[in-house]
């Protein structure tokens, strides 16, 4: 016991700790350490034949946490960065991982993403639909509001953002095209006007 002037008790040797307690260092032994092979520099038994392994090629400048020295030799390609939302996540990169304002940003670009992913498909011929991707048919089809209701559930807490999150880019969208039809509408009924013809007040007149 430490602090005493009592003489210390012998450490239990590794038999004695073998015995005592069951299947203490099972480990001991290289041979029964299936790691062994791995922990020896032996490049016949990896396959490795490189000092440093080839780096895959850059198309474009990539994402570098400020912690690495270099980027990583291997690197995802599925989702470059583009638009706004790029711009977001290479500002978040000079900041350090250890920071909250890194992955703050990150998720802001995330949403912009979305939303930018949003409007680009309303120039497609398949355009995002509102009603059938973001789960609304399955709240009156699957009892979502009962499974809500008393069943203490935690997604309650933050369930008042949700429409918020889900339907605020669609409504801004919509009202943003509605916005820009309304302004081309009255650009041609001025310019309709400055050359003396009457824009008709209803249709079919």
């Amino acid at each position: 016991m430490a602090y005493t002037a009592e003489t210390p008790k012998r450490p239990l040797t590794s038999d004695e700790l073998r015995a005592r307690i069951p299947g203490w260092g099972v480990d001991l032994d290289p041979k029964d350490r299936p790691a062994v092979p791995k922990e020896r520099f032996d490049p016949g038994a990896t396959g490795a034949h490189w000092d440093f392994p080839e780096c895959q090629e850059e198309k474009w400048p990539r994402e570098r946490s400020i912690e690495h020295q270099f980027l990583t030799p291997v690197f995802g390609t599925s989702c470059p960065p583009k638009g706004l939302s790029g711009a977001m996540r290479k500002f978040a990169f000079r900041y350090s991982e250890g920071r909250s304002a890194h992955w703050l940003i990150l998720l802001a670009a995330d949403r912009v993403d979305a939303l930018e992913s949003h409007l680009v498909s309303f120039a497609t011929l398949h355009p995002d639909n509102p009603i059938t991707q973001t789960g609304i048919r399955s709240e009156l089809s699957h009892h979502g509001v009962s499974s809500r209701l008393g069943k203490k559930r935690v997604d309650l807490n933050h369930q008042w953002m949700d429409p918020f999150i889900v339907a605020a880019p669609w409504v801004l969208s919509a009202a943003g095209v509605a916005y820009a039809v309304t302004g081309a509408l009255q650009n041609v009924r001025r310019r309709s006007r400055s050359h003396g013809h009457e824009w008709p007040v209803r249709l079919g007149r």
